[in-house]
């Protein structure tokens, strides 16, 4: 089959009730999974270990935000949440040709199951039901599949499962894949093996979250005693590094300060829902802190000195994506245009279905065809190695 490519989200989210996946959970897990929880007030919520989780949160596709409610409103009133056709029916709406589907909030909910044993077998069945969904048009339906958490032999061999699969596209990393929340050489057997599979690797806006500034470089390398193991909340080398970052910033500083790309001068990774126009002062700040405290991390945490400037290796190894934000696409000469990648984040609240082509249009004033092909389809082609399709 050829397509041609006019707009891809490169994210979006499958907001498809859990309840429609968890039967195929053998029925001994079943009970630790996610499930519908009706609320007094006839509102659906998925309850689990991770709490209650109302269905509305964040969906406000297709409404003005005035009427925007996060409780008292059920699964099949919202957008986002129905069957593959109907989700097909709803980007040709939107005029969008394909969509990167991230895991919906409810799916989440898995990550906060303790049994590692039950935890795993639940990403197993959500993997299963992502491959089957997307399968109906994988031209269009862009699954990601989640990554476990729980190790590097895990996350290898869940890397390993999926690449076979129909349907999925890429995967998603919630935590490093040794299941840890800085990045280290325990991760290397799977960047060694995304790249031979030529598999796609992506981030939704970051790994872990600012709490875990607490841990940083100092919860990774060993330190000389003396005032580095005094208050990490002030001495972290990479919260210091990322400090005029936001999002997933604070993740591409880790992975570049901790040789990844040295290791693998080919991988690239894409942070989704990041919004693009604080990227060119990261980049010049980076670079700065970077040299005035680049003897920290040498002399005190062991770091190889970098070959080039930081952001060097941050314009090279990561793409952002954004949603409404001209002025990042203003910006896009200081970031790389082939570095950016425009989505609608769909059925979210920061969504602006069904009109995801004016907003477009608002932010490409101006923008030549060419570059604007790039941030809005063709970077995501490349990226999700969708170049075999071809145009008529």
């Amino acid at each position: 089959m050829t397509r041609k490519y006019n707009v891809i989200s490169s994210d979006s989210h499958l907001e498809v009730p859990v309840w429609e996946w968890t039967d195929r959970i053998p029925a001994k897990y079943r009970d630790r999974a996610p499930r519908r929880l009706v609320l007094p007030d006839g509102g659906d919520a998925v309850i689990g270990e991770a709490g209650v989780h109302p269905v509305g949160l964040a969906l406000c596709a297709g409404k003005p935000y005035s009427e925007f409610k996060w409780i008292g409103v059920t699964a099949e009133e919202q957008h986002g949440t129905g069957d593959p056709e109907s989700r097909l029916r709803e980007q040709d709406q939107d005029g969008v040709d394909a969509e990167a589907l991230f895991p919906g909030g409810g799916s989440q909910g898995i990550r906060s199951v303790k049994d590692p044993e039950a935890y795993l077998v639940m990403n197993r069945a959500y993997n299963d039901f992502l491959s089957d969904y997307c399968s109906v048009d994988p031209d269009r339906l862009l699954g990601l599949a989640q990554i476990p958490e729980t190790g590097i032999s895990d996350a290898v061999e869940e890397l390993e499962r999926v690449r076979k699969m129909p349907g999925i596209a890429g995967v998603v990393l919630n935590r490093y894949p040794a299941g840890r929340d800085v990045a280290t050489p325990e991760d290397d057997p799977f960047w060694a093996a995304s790249l031979d599979m030529e598999m796609p690797v992506t981030i939704h806006v970051q790994i872990g979250s600012h709490q875990y500034y607490k841990d940083g470089m100092m919860g990774q390398y060993p330190k000389k005693p003396g005032p580095m193991a005094l208050n990490p909340h002030v001495t972290d080398f990479i919260k210091r590094c990322a400090r005029y970052a936001i999002s997933g910033g604070y993740n591409s500083t880790q992975m570049v300060l901790s040789g990844v790309f040295h290791r693998f001068p080919n991988l690239r990774i894409f942070i989704a829902e990041t919004q693009i126009g604080w990227i060119p002062n990261y980049y010049d700040q980076f670079d700065d802190l970077h040299a005035r405290l680049r003897h920290i991390g040498e002399q005190e945490l062991g770091l190889e000195p970098l070959s080039r400037r930081p952001s060097d290796y941050v314009r090279d190894h990561f793409l952002w994506g954004f949603m409404r934000n001209p002025v990042g696409v203003r910006m896009r000469h200081e970031i790389g245009v082939e570095n950016i990648m425009w989505s609608s984040d769909f059925p979210h609240s920061e969504c602006d279905w069904p009109n995801s082509l004016e907003v477009i249009q608002e932010a490409m004033v101006g923008v030549p065809d060419d570059e604007r092909y790039k941030i809005v389809a063709g970077n995501a082609v490349d990226f999700f190695h969708l170049d075999n399709i071809v145009s008529d």
